[in-house]
């Protein structure tokens, strides 16, 4: 290859796809601007926690143009400094878009991340869908800093999500589509190795799988993985056969927004980006000058009304039946708790009564996660998880955000996924 060729096609590779080409678009309405900043302000006073630096609040932060200054800088710097060797393939893929677009040199976290993803095999062909979340940000990730070393990487993936059988992910698929994406619209025009047939079949795919999950109100999957599905579909160079009426979900969100829903950090930090008409494809062009903005007002809430500090009754149950675990159970108690207490508390006056219904939790970007009750603890391995459910739906809060009602059955049922 001559060296004029060598040139044009790295040409090619830093500028095709620079921007986000957005196919369809929506947006806030003006009157509900201070619902968004209202979030946006809750997100960044609540969600900056030093001892557990969140990645995906600082891109949120980021891409909508943050306010609260002093945290977004503190944030920054706790990313800096963090261990990669703490650090998970999707965290550490986040960090580096955080990074990113805060205009701060990732360092050898890069290079990382490549040897990580060079050496990542999918289990099987049937992993469960959310074992290819981080690998898909890390896709992205890595297409961000250098598309070319990324390609071999990237057509792997790609291939192991075709062979994949397992049931579809709504998050998994937003994530998929934003990362691959990246990668073609940034394949050489001349290309002749099939790159865009290859990521053109797997987008097609996944975005089809998407438009599937779309409910008749426009929430897709449920109202927490619809912020990153909205921005999958306003990207995809494939459309699914389903037409999707972004300002129908855009609404959707906003009247549940009001309802309350959006309160824990993480949360927020997922859909922000859509409010603000950003994805995570725009992490490279963020624009780190001064900015002037003028800051938020505060939504002017009604003061609660007040209530007596009466209890409610909560039945709680633990449940364990998987013939692969040899202490098998299932435990029920009735539990006292404040009226308007999160199901956390539930969790630990059950314990405090009775030594069965012992937990422990887990420090996540969404708040504590239960990983072990009565000794038996997830398995990554054994893909077996605690799953919490009201009556027999499934809760889609963590047990740090969620508020039992009186006389409600919370099961914490030990399950495979």
């Amino acid at each position: 290859m001559s060296r004029v060729t060598l040139q044009l096609l790295t040409l090619l590779w830093a500028t095709t796809g620079t921007s986000t080409q957005t196919r369809s678009s929506c947006s806030v309405p003006l009157a509900e601007q201070p619902l968004v900043n209202g979030i946006q302000v809750l997100m960044e006073s609540s969600g900056v926690n030093p001892a557990f630096p969140n990645p995906s609040i600082l891109i949120a932060m980021n891409l909508a143009g943050a306010y609260n200054l002093e945290a977004q800088k503190l944030l920054t710097c706790k990313l800096v400094d963090s261990d990669t060797a703490d650090l998970t393939i999707g965290q550490l893929a986040l960090t580096i878009m955080a990074l990113t677009s805060s205009c701060r040199d990732p360092g050898n976290k890069v290079s990382i991340l490549q040897r990580q993803m060079e050496n990542w095999p999918p289990s099987s062909l049937n992993s469960h869908a959310s074992s290819f979340y981080g690998p898909s940000l890390a896709i992205l990730a890595l297409c961000q800093n250098n598309t070319e070393t990324t390609l071999p990487i990237a057509v792997r993936f790609a291939k192991s999500l075709l062979d994949n059988s397992s049931p579809f992910n709504v998050d998994t698929g937003a994530v998929v589509t934003l990362a691959l994406t990246c990668m073609y619209n940034k394949i050489p025009i001349d290309s002749e190795e099939g790159y865009r047939e290859l990521f053109g079949q797997v987008l097609k795919n996944t975005v089809e799988n998407i438009s599937m999950r779309i409910q008749d109100n426009g929430i897709i999957g449920d109202i927490y993985s619809t912020g990153l599905a909205m921005q999958a579909l306003s990207v995809t160079p494939e459309r699914p056969n389903k037409e999707w009426n972004c300002q129908q979900t855009m609404d959707s969100v906003l009247d549940e927004i009001k309802e309350g829903k959006f309160h824990n950090p993480m949360s927020i930090a997922q859909i922000l980006p859509s409010l603000k008409g950003k994805t995570y494809l725009d992490v490279p062009h963020v624009s780190c000058s001064p900015d002037h903005e003028v800051q938020p007002t505060l939504p002017n809430h009604p003061s609660p009304v007040p209530t007596s500090a009466s209890n409610i009754t909560v039945k709680y149950t633990i449940n364990n039946q998987l013939r692969t675990v040899e202490l098998r159970f299932n435990e029920t108690i009735n539990v006292s708790v404040k009226r308007g207490s999160v199901l956390l508390v539930v969790l630990e006056e059950a314990q405090r009564q009775n030594p069965t219904f012992k937990f422990e939790t887990t420090m996540t970007s969404w708040g504590p996660m239960v990983s072990s009750i009565n000794n038996i603890a997830e398995n990554v391995n054994d893909m077996t998880y605690w799953q919490f459910l009201s009556g027999k739906t499934p809760l889609n809060e963590g047990v740090a955000a969620y508020i039992p009602f009186n006389h409600e059955h919370i099961t914490a049922n030990f399950t495979k996924y």
